[in-house]
């Protein structure tokens, strides 16, 4: 089975914007690109969950969310770097869209979209990694039984200083590519010898759900 870094996208990946309803307001974080062809080089499946409660509510549509995954595509394969899937849950318990009205199983902190790309991957789930800038994001890592990374950008530096007092992360990165680091120092063990690691990891810390699937 494979190993995977399941990543937010919107403070994670691109910067946060709220609801982003057009595409010329993607931006990139500088590191993003390198980051994730770190993690495509050390054959780490990449994989983008993201609540995206703005097509329940009437914001965007699910066109626009296929339009900005591919929109980051482009901007990756330009730099030698990919995403394997992308999976996103347009739901919400009070979306004005009757059909995307609802308390669903994908959307996070639930667990329903790492179990998906889980079955639709062949991914060694308790080999992996989530890494986002919400607590909810670490939420889902800990209900899906991975290690988990919170970021300081996005909503993360607010978040750090909210701490949650049902939920830790293994590690508090200052961004993506310093997460990207901190993920192949616990995997360089595992890849030389084929066994796992075990150790160190909290003392060294202080498509639709359906998505677009595999790529």
């Amino acid at each position: 089975m494979k190993r995977a870094v399941f990543l937010d996208r919107d403070g994670t990946v691109i910067e946060e914007v709220g609801y982003l309803n057009r595409l010329d307001r993607v931006a990139f974080f500088p590191w993003s690109v390198d980051a994730i062809r770190v993690l495509n080089e050390a054959g780490l499946l990449v994989v983008v969950t993201t609540n995206q409660a703005g097509v329940a509510r009437g914001y965007f549509d699910e066109a626009l969310v296929r339009d900005t995954h591919a929109l980051i595509d482009r901007r990756l394969t330009a730099g030698r770097a990919r995403v394997d899937a992308y999976y996103y849950c347009p739901h919400h318990p009070q979306g004005v869209v009757e059909s995307l009205r609802q308390a669903c199983e994908c959307r996070k902190p639930k667990p329903g979209m790492i179990h998906r790309a889980a079955r639709d991957l062949g991914i060694d789930v308790a080999g992996s990694f989530v890494v986002g800038d919400r607590w909810l994001d670490i939420e889902m890592g800990r209900a899906a039984g991975t290690r988990a990374v919170l970021v300081r950008t996005g909503y993360g530096q607010n978040e750090e200083r909210r701490p949650d007092d049902q939920v830790t992360a293994d590690y508090v990165a200052d961004n993506l590519m310093d997460a990207a680091s901190w993920i192949l120092r616990r995997l360089t063990p595992r890849l030389r010898s084929g066994c796992p690691e075990r150790g160190r990891d909290a003392a060294e810390s202080k498509g639709r759900a359906q998505g677009v699937g595999p790529r």
